[in-house]
């Protein structure tokens, strides 16, 4: 695990692009502050930090051939490297290591571009192919290790992290207009654009290949989502149960201690308890909570019924809203804002684990493998609330749930306001309702809140807020109009939120996460299961709760979907009311010159007295201008001191 640089420029010298190379692998020293590799020659300069995980004496990169005309540094794992290197040792190849990024090497000489087809693991991958002056750049299927590029006429820079790309000389820091426009329909800015005019994501599943002048782009892996309808809900509960503590096993390959983390929903708890499984010895888990008011988001609870059911080695922490004095140093370590209060938790949990584990395991992805969102239920309410008299759904109960109270730290009022968000768009098409539903400002208010210019690319009420997120729904041909949707998620949010996240705050803590969900085995499996048998009728997740049902308490099985974030909207009302106002002040918004102050004014408004909840909007506001001032204004937060927000405990 580590980070990786490089550049490509055949009119600097060696010593130009070696001192341009240090100052891109130094701002990613957390990313691997183990090691530190360099290779430059005729133009080309790669580098690497290294997080040692296999092979911790032999594993230094750039690692080469035996005869040096290839070298390859790459960031991730590869769980069948084993296998792969016995073909590879029949075949002749000479290793001088035993690590996996030796295999790649070897693996490119065999096969040449197929070879990324034979890996499963998560990989970012540069390769420099000396005969041929050409440079591979390679990203897993899932997209769960970034790798970001730019294109210059006679430059090209690429990294695992945007800001080592800005640490190259003479690189612009301007806004993408369209990606501000995606940034504000999702929270977050989807492949292959990202929120920096000229800095591109290579999206997951494709290959770049750099030669003769030219670049190509090659999708090597795309989610299959074709329904097989021969097999008996018994036999996918098979299937499920041995793909899943498969990729728990295989990721369980380390020469460094292992974790996991644990936050008592049927995911974190499933891959528990497949450790368990899998080890001579007592997992180590660790579990985040809230206490007075936050107390709804407080898991822990049912992070000790799973602790205690595997006699796991069991760490805690008690988030305070304090914690939010880390937006700024968390906001660097993205590259980019997310508006998911996830990356709090994600971060605290990382540093926690830290301190006795280097590689931990999550449970993201199970939610969009096999139906764990609430949106996935609009079809299945429809036809109840389609029974309804006209007069009822168009009028009376729109009218109603607009005066009645939205908080989603609050039980009632939450599920209000999930019902309104449903009436709202109850009698849009299955595709339009879905979008509504994972939209953070819709294309007409966001109309309304944009200035010129970013604002001056016509849009109205009925058009889709996010075209990357309408092309997916449109390149998916599955007549399962459920999974077509799972599929769409899968390309957007799980790889560009949950997964980019994920990965940024355990790097940010030093640690190593690996996500069993997110295997290609187990995705190419639930891609092929009819969504019927994932939910039963209003049942999420039916089909994984049967497959863990041997192993897992009855309590967490039948437990209410929480997910893993923090209460942001809740201390935007009292504690970081004071950000919020600084932040968003009408002085900062009109100096900042990207939104009219009257829309951002309604918005507050109405949060604070509960008329709507407008957590998302805030938070996604509130990041973006953290964002604007590190990266746009310069201001460096690296080394901003942590609060004494999180109280620790063992168990």
């Amino acid at each position: 695990m580590c980070g990786i640089c490089g550049v490509l420029d055949s009119t600097r010298g060696n010593a130009q692009q070696r001192a341009t190379l240090e100052r891109m692998c130094n701002v990613i020293f957390h990313r691997g502050p183990d090691d530190e590799g360099h290779y430059v020659n005729g133009g080309v300069a790669m580098g690497m930090r290294r997080l040692s995980i296999i092979d911790l004496s032999g594993g230094h990169q750039p690692i080469s051939n035996e005869d040096e005309t290839l070298w390859i540094i790459n960031n991730g794992e590869i769980y069948n490297f084993i296998e792969l290197r016995e073909q590879l040792l029949k075949q002749g190849h000479v290793f001088r290591t035993k690590s996996d990024t030796e295999v790649l090497v070897h693996l490119y000489e065999q096969e040449g571009f197929d070879f990324v087809k034979r890996l499963r693991g998560m990989f970012a991958v540069a390769l420099w192919d000396a005969p041929r002056r050409r440079l591979v750049l390679a990203r897993d299927r899932m997209g769960k290790k970034p790798l970001y590029v730019r294109r210059e006429p006679n430059r090209f820079l690429f990294a695992s992290e945007i800001k080592s790309i800005l640490a190259a000389d003479d690189v612009p820091r301007r806004i993408d207009a369209q990606a501000l426009r995606e940034y504000l329909a999702l929270g977050y800015v989807p492949a292959p654009r990202t929120l920096f005019e000229g800095i591109e994501k290579v999206s997951p599943g494709h290959l770049l290949v750099l030669e003769n002048g030219t670049i190509q782009d090659r999708e090597y892996w795309d989610a299959p989502f074709d329904v097989q309808d021969n097999l008996s809900e018994n036999e996918w509960v098979e299937r499920v149960r041995e793909k899943l503590l498969e990729s728990v096993r295989i990721r369980l390959v380390s020469d460094v201690p292992l974790g996991a983390f644990l936050s008592g929903g049927i995911d974190s708890s499933s891959v528990v308890a497949a450790m368990a499984q899998c080890s001579d010895i007592p997992v180590k888990t660790y579990s985040i909570g809230f206490e007075g008011e936050d107390r709804f988001y407080n898991e822990l609870p049912y992070a000790r019924v799973v602790a205690n059911a595997f006699r796991t080695d069991h760490h805690e922490i008690i988030v305070r809203p304090e914690v939010a004095e880390l937006l700024p140093k968390l906001i660097w370590h993205l590259d980019e804002p997310i508006a998911d209060s996830a990356f709090f938790t994600t971060y605290l949990v990382s540093r926690l684990a830290r301190g006795s584990v280097t590689v931990i395991l999550s449970g993201v992805g199970g939610d969009e493998l096999f139906g764990g969102y609430r949106r996935y239920l609009g079809d299945a309410m429809w036809r109840y609330y389609a029974m309804l008299p006209g007069i009822v759904r168009k009028t009376i109960l729109p009218s109603l749930f607009a005066r009645l109270p939205q908080d989603r730290h609050s039980g009632w009022k939450n599920n209000i306001r999930y019902a309104s968000a449903f009436i709202k768009t109850a009698e849009l098409d299955p595709v339009a309702r879905y979008m509504s539903y994972v939209t953070v400002f819709p294309a007409g208010i966001r109309s309304r809140l944009l200035q010129d210019p970013w604002g001056s690319v016509p849009t109205s009420a009925e058009e889709p807020a996010s075209e990357v997120l309408k092309s997916y729904f449109e390149k998916c041909h599955s007549k399962d109009g459920l999974n077509c949707i799972m599929y769409a998620d899968i390309k957007t949010s799980l790889t560009d939120d949950l997964l980019a996240l994920t990965d940024k705050m355990s790097m940010a803590a030093s640690i190593e996460c690996r996500a069993p969900f997110a295997d290609q085995g187990l995705v190419e499996l639930a891609g092929r299961i009819p969504s019927n048998i994932k939910i039963r009728g209003m049942k999420m997740k039916h089909l994984l709760k049967k497959a863990v049902e041997p192993w897992l308490p009855k309590e967490i099985l039948h437990r209410k979907k929480r997910g893993f974030g923090a209460p942001v909207g809740s201390w935007m009302r009292k504690d970081l009311q004071p950000l919020v106002d600084e932040m968003l002040s009408q002085i900062q918004v009109q100096k900042r010159g990207l939104f009219h102050w009257p829309v951002i004014q309604e918005i507050i408004s109405a949060h604070k007295t509960q008329q709507s909840d407008h957590t998302d909007h805030l938070f996604a506001l509130v990041s973006l201008e953290q964002w604007s001032r590190i990266f746009l204004d310069g201001n460096d937060w690296r080394y901003a001191p942590e609060p004494q927000a999180v109280q620790a405990s063992h168990r």
